[in-house]
This record gives structure tokens, sequence and C-alpha cells, in this order.
């Protein structure tokens, strides 16, 4: 009957705000805790059809939980370099142990409070173990990183010290441009103009440093250079230099044309055979620059006439001068004869003979940009490089080249870098063989005292590990006594299609179920994943006015299911008392 009905109803009525008082019971107790996630009840009612509109038959109350999982919690700053809260979308993947175990399932949790065990492994004020992708040396991801499996725990327990061994370094210097030149041959074994020396590091941690050993030369052209020094191109070839009136003398290049020069005082040539007179050193000069193809004349640093043949190709090239009349050569200090480009400049090279033009370049160092006949192109600007190992051995040598402008001339390579690239560097000590890109991009040659303005490479000795944190990508660093970081791990978010269809479990953390949809893993800030924020955390997202106004509505509501109870007892009392 409907009055035993009504009974029933009350007693549901109780049992649903039980329910419900437990539930903002629940969230009160853990309005302090770490990443923990409310819940609320939501009632819906139970009803009873009847077959006739005149009979009434009461029915019930349901009552579901409903996780407020989705809803992100108020941050607070923490101390602590460990402390990671996340902002938007997203878990931490965790388990119960570090021992990395299949049989171990993984959990999820925003509770981002982690400090290390005994064995340095991070674990959160709940005991569950931080889990995420190792990075490789040049930082990458695992090829798997998309699946559970690629994740392992975090481990940042170091029995002893980090080393990083150098890969790149960078050295910015300027060469002076009045240093006074040598020919190639020479350059390779006289004294340096300049030296400096950058400390690498090699996988033990021991310092190595490399001298790098600048000498200015004439470059890989074939070069006749004068022995006379301390000339002027307004010097008089008779009056200044000691040539006699009526000299002759002949410049052929590559077996060409021959092109013959008359030393006259003024008033013209006397013999009539010349193709030009020439009364002072820069008649010469500008001649052979204007009427001899392929070739260049210009007055050296130490004031020495130089011709130089425009070309790199070794072997072919020949500079020959002629004395026909008179020793006019002599007085400058040009050589006389057929000189080929193993007499003016050796083309033996420890990286190789020199190429054919319009390029010349070893494995290690860049190749050049500008070549002769280039707008920028400066006959003035070559320098010998050696790099040495601590103990004098060479490590490598070659040439660079300056543009007019006094920037080096080299052409970038294919990841836009200007760099001399040393490999498999044994240092003889037991190091792992090592290898080293040296950015020489900031070289440059200007008249002025030779100046390093920095020197930098990215190579630290030992160092204890001084400190660990998580930055806002989720990586995992340490830092090292000697100024070095390392990033070890990378942290995922674990997102669902819908986290509020987790199941909970002790510790604030969740499993998956079939309503939440399967786990994917995401780097902070893609695929709807939300972002890291370090040193904070995500505490409770319970509000406690909204939670007592609710308890206040829900003690109401029990108490007028309480009075339900009396006022159908009473009836039934009175209902018995019928005779």
């Amino acid at each position: 009957m409907s009055l035993f009905g009504a009974l029933f109803t009350g007693v549901s009525g109780l049992g649903a705000q039980s329910q419900a008082t437990a539930m903002i019971s629940n969230n009160i107790a853990n309005v302090n805790t770490v990443g923990f996630k409310r819940s609320e009840a939501a009632f819906s009612s139970l009803v009873t059809t009847e077959t006739r509109s005149s009979r009434y038959s009461p029915g019930t109350v349901n009552v579901a939980r409903i996780q407020r999982v989705d809803q992100q919690g108020p941050i607070q700053s923490s101390i602590s370099g460990t402390d990671a809260s996340i902002s938007g979308n997203g878990f931490f993947a965790v388990k119960s142990d570090s021992e990395n175990s299949a049989l171990t399932e993984f959990n999820y949790t925003r509770n981002g409070q982690f400090s290390e065990d005994s064995q340095g492994f991070l674990q959160n004020s709940a005991g569950f173990y931080l889990y995420g992708w190792t990075l490789d040396s040049q930082g990458a991801l695992p090829s798997n990183q998309g699946d559970l499996t690629s994740l392992v725990p975090i481990d940042v327990g170091f029995a002893g010290g980090l080393t990083r061994p150098t890969t790149a370094a960078e050295l910015a210097v300027n060469l002076d441009a009045r240093e006074v030149d040598e020919t190639l041959t020479n350059a390779l074994t006289s004294a340096t103009d300049f030296q400096r020396s950058i400390t690498m590091y090699d996988s033990l941690g021991n310092a190595q440093p490399i001298t790098f050993a600048f000498t200015k030369t004439y470059g890989p052209m074939a070069t006749a250079n004068g022995n006379v020094t301390n000339l002027a191109a307004t010097d008089e070839l008779i009056n200044d230099i000691g040539m006699s009136d009526g000299d002759q003398f002949t410049l052929a290049v590559d077996g060409g044309a021959v092109r013959t020069y008359e030393v006259n005082t003024v008033g013209g040539a006397t013999s009539g055979t010349e193709d030009v007179a020439v009364e002072t050193l820069s008649d010469i000069i500008d001649d052979i620059n204007n009427n001899v193809a392929g070739a260049t004349a210009f007055l050296g640093n130490d004031g020495e006439v130089v011709v130089i043949r425009d070309a790199f190709t070794a072997g072919a090239e020949t500079i020959e001068f002629q004395n026909t009349i008179g020793t006019s050569l002599s007085s400058i200090g040009l050589p006389t004869g057929v000189l080929t480009s193993s007499d003016l400049n050796s083309a033996a090279y420890d990286n190789g003979a020199f190429a054919d033009s319009p390029s010349y370049s070893t494995e290690e160092f860049p190749s050049f940009q500008n070549y002769p006949g280039d707008t920028n192109y400066n006959h003035r600007g070559w320098w010998q490089v050696n790099l040495t190992d601590p103990n004098g051995n060479e490590l490598t040598n070659g040439l660079i080249s300056f543009n007019r402008d006094g920037s080096i001339n080299a052409l970038p390579d294919n990841s836009g870098n200007i760099d001399i690239e040393l490999s498999n560097i044994d240092w003889g000590n037991g190091s792992e063989l090592q290898s080293i890109n040296i950015d020489i991009s900031s070289f440059s040659q200007f008249s002025s005292d030779y100046t390093v303005s920095f020197s930098d490479q990215d190579g630290a000795e030992l160092g204890l590990r001084t400190g660990v944190e998580i930055d806002s990508e989720g990586q995992v660093i340490a830092r090292f006594s000697n100024g070095a970081t390392s990033a070890l791990y990378k942290l995922p978010l674990v997102t669902f299609a819908n986290p509020n269809g987790l199941q909970e479990i002790s510790g604030t953390a969740y499993s998956e179920t079939e309503d939440s949809g399967e786990e994917n893993l995401r780097e902070a800030g893609t695929g709807g994943a939300g972002y890291f924020e370090p040193s904070t955390l995500e505490i409770s997202n319970v509000d406690l006015a909204d939670e007592f106004a609710k308890l206040i509505i829900t003690q109401r509501a029990y108490s007028a299911n309480t009075r339900v109870i009396n006022t159908v007892d009473q009836m039934t009392e009175d209902l018995l008392r019928l005779r």
C-alpha cells in the first residue's frame, strides 16, 4: 500500500542524504590534500509505474557520485625544485614501485609533491614513484614515446659525479691585417704570428687545451714575392730603387703572352720594343693588375713586391720573370726564370693537395665563399691555422680567408654553421675518441691588435650533483658543482578523453577504466595537454564555503526524511488502533 511505500521512500531519502554527507565530509577532510579532486552527489528518482492513474505508488531516490577530476585546483608556490603542478589537462604517470615491472599497473595523479627516496628515485608524498622518458645525449625522446612501455622510473641518484665531454666550442678573435705575409711554404714551418688556447674536456673530465696558431700567408695561389723590403709604390725605379734607364724585363703567366716592361726616365722609351714604359714601382703594379690576365700584384705589409697567380690549381701554375736588358728584377728582389706552383708555394699539404679551382678546402675546415674575381675577394686575407693538442701533436691544419670587409670568407654548411670540425680525437689517456665542432664565424681581420673577444665550450670537468629540478617543459634536470646541468628525463602528461571516468584509488591517484578511455602520452603543451609549473603544487579543488552550504542543505533534507518516517509511523499506529 502507499503508506508503507512512503515509509520506504523516507528510508531511501535517509540513505541518499547519508551518502551525500559522506562525500561532503570526505571533501572537507581532504581540503589540504595535494592534488585531491572533490566529489559531489547527484540525485535521481526511482518511480513505480502504475497502470491506473487513480492510484499512486511512491518510488525512491537514487544517489550517484560525480567526480570533478577535470576541475583545476589552485596552484601555490613551493621551495622544492622537484615539486611540480600541472596547469591544464593531464596527469603524472606513476607506479606503486620503482621496479618497472610489467605486472605493476600504471596509475595517474595530480599530486606533484616529489622527493628522492633512499635510492634516488622520485616518489610523491602518497608513495607513488614518478615515471618518464629517458633522454639520450642529444636530448631526443625514445622512438616508442607514445607507449607506456617507453616510461622508466625517474632515478636521480648518482654514485659519482658527472663529466661532460666537449662537443662544441666557439672562438671570436681578430687577426691583425697589418701582419707581414709569409709564403705558404714558410707559413707551415715558421714561427706563428699569434696563438690562443681553448680548454676542452674529455670523457674522463680531464682538461685538454687545444692551441690555435695563426700565421699570415699569401695563400694557396702561386706567389712570387720579392726579398727587398720597405719599398713604396711612389718609388722611382731609377732614382730611388737603382735601376738603369733602358732596363727591360718580361712577365708571362702560365706560358701565355709575354709582357715587356722598359725602365725609362721622363721622355719615353728608347728601344721601341717594350709593351709599356715604366717610371715608378706603381707603374709596374698597375700594369700587371690591368693588363696581365690571371695575375695580381701588390706591395706586401713588409713593403715587398708580390705577384700572385689568381687560381688554386696545383702544379699547373707558372709565373715567368726574365731580365732582357740589365738586371732590373734584382733591384726589387723578384726571382727570374720559369717558376711553377711547387717552386712558389708548395702544393703538398697535410690535408691534401690544392684542388682544382674554384675550391680549396679540407674536410675539417669550411669551404670558401668568395674566390679570385669575386667582388668581395681579398688577396691579402689568408692565414695558415694549425691546431695542436696539449702534447704538441697536430690535430689538423688548414687555411682560412677573410673578405674585404674583414669578415671571414667561408661558406656555411648545410646546418648554417661555419666550423672547424675535429673528428675522433685520441687524447692518449684512455678517454673516448672525441669529436668537436669549433665555431669560427666570429673570426675577423682588421688592422688592429690581436684581440680575443670571447671563447666558450660546452664541456665540463668532473662535478658532484648539487640539486635536481623539474622545469616547465617537464625535463628532470640535474645540477652539478662544475656548473654543468644535464637533462636526464622528460615527463609526459597523460591525458584521457573523460578524466572524470577514472577510478579513484588510495593516495590521490586514479586508474584507467572503460569510461575514461585509453591513455595518451603527450609532451607538455601539445595535443591538448597542459603545462608544468615548476616549484609549485596543485592543492585540493575543494571550496569549503560551497561544502558547508551543501552540508546545511543535506542536513535539512535528512531531517525532513526523518520527519516523514515519524509521520508514517504515527499513521500506521493509528491504523492499528482501528477496531
